[in-house]
């Protein structure tokens, strides 16, 4: 059966409180761009930047800032937040053995997937967050669906709530390019880990 993640996260949204606490994964300023704009207006937002899939540090710490510099020159309804995760890129290349080849989107990707998300779960239970999420769904080149399962396993495995999305709907993706271009916002054109870079 086909999920239209959109209608549940509208679902949710309209059920809550305003101003619930979200502990939102980011991969990177741009994809975060969107996101973070959309969700504070109904969310007291605290973006993780976890990504141990990112190769070489000096590309690393160029996103860190950039996700850093964003999240200061957005106007917010809410405050947003930030909050760096280890940098464990030994630990990514341990998880993703023996899947070195796989194709792009195959079972390397929803393995570093899984990593992420599930740090995020961890510790938005760890600090009493209302609701996790990831900005991940806004790519066309991720599957909302795999992402979304992969957060709902987290989330029960962790007893906390995922937020569920498609951030891809409603031009979510169009918004970020232009989002970018706004803030002026470092893009880069491979997800991060070497096995992308090389494709």
């Amino acid at each position: 059966m086909n999920v239209n993640y959109q209608k549940e996260l509208d679902r949710i949204i309209s059920d809550m409180p305003a101003g619930a606490s979200l502990l939102l994964h980011s991969c990177c300023a741009p994809c975060s761009s969107y996101v973070i704009k959309y969700l504070s207006d109904y969310f007291n937002i605290t973006v993780f930047y976890y990504n141990p899939n990112i190769t070489e540090q000096q590309e690393y710490l160029l996103r860190a800032r950039e996700q850093k510099r964003l999240i200061s020159e957005m106007d917010t309804k809410y405050r947003v937040n930030f909050l760096e995760g280890q940098w464990e890129p030994n630990m990514f290349f341990r998880c993703v053995s023996g899947h070195e080849n796989d194709r792009e989107g195959g079972e390397r990707c929803k393995i570093c997937y899984k990593m992420r998300i599930d740090e995020t779960a961890r510790l938005a239970k760890e600090k009493s967050f209302d609701f996790f999420c990831t900005t991940l769904t806004i790519s066309p080149l991720k599957s909302s669906a795999v992402i979304n399962d992969i957060g709902l396993k987290c989330a029960s495995e962790h007893g906390v709530r995922w937020l569920p999305s498609d951030f891809k709907k409603r031009d979510g993706f169009k918004s970020s390019i232009e989002l970018s271009k706004k803030y002026k916002l470092y893009r880069q054109n491979y997800c991060g880990c070497v096995f992308s870079r090389n494709k």
